[in-house]
């Protein structure tokens, strides 16, 4: 406990002018309390461990099986946080533009086409065939962007998904200026 013990300076003074008294407080408590603060916070924070995205890439030696273009969605990653998206061959459709900073308007892109995707196979009589995306990013696209759409495959739950390389005609149309 604390405690402030007052004692005259000078025991032998005969003319009591001003009185000098020391005063002594016990810190014990005070250091207690520290360390059982820094205990608790050392035991009860938890450390951030990094995180990993599992992702699968097929080898090269692989045959290639044809995909059916009414399941497909590309994603054509540009720079400046843009993204042209298509759905089936590229000379069938032209690209609809979105924007990455708004990670809502791919997610609903995204919700949209396998919503597409289950009433044409669900017709087709085989339901349980979902979406395909394939992922390509342009040589002057971030690894940030890269990221983000990886990480919205995860969260609207698309099973099958590829990053692929760009070809020719899409070099093309990224190579173009808005």
């Amino acid at each position: 406990m604390a405690e402030l013990n007052n004692t005259p300076a000078d025991g032998n003074s005969k003319k009591i002018r001003s009185r000098k008294l020391t005063s002594r407080v016990d810190l014990t408590a005070m250091v207690d309390l520290a360390f059982l603060l820094i205990t608790f916070f050392m035991l009860t924070t938890s450390l951030t461990e990094p995180r990993a995205m599992d992702l699968v890439m097929p080898d090269n030696k692989g045959v290639s099986s044809p995909i059916d273009p009414n399941r497909t969605l590309t994603l054509l990653i540009d720079n400046h946080n843009r993204l042209k998206a298509y759905m089936g061959q590229f000379a069938n459709e032209k690209p609809m533009e979105i924007s990455l900073a708004d990670s809502r308007e791919l997610r609903k892109e995204i919700t949209k086409r396998k919503k597409e995707v289950f009433a044409y196979s669900s017709a087709k009589g085989t339901p349980e065939k979902g979406l395909i995306v394939l992922i390509k990013p342009a040589e002057k696209s971030k690894y940030e962007d890269l990221v983000n759409v990886l990480d919205e495959m995860a969260i609207s739950d698309v099973d099958t998904y590829a990053i692929t390389d760009l070809m020719s005609d899409e070099k093309k149309l990224l190579a173009q200026v808005p």
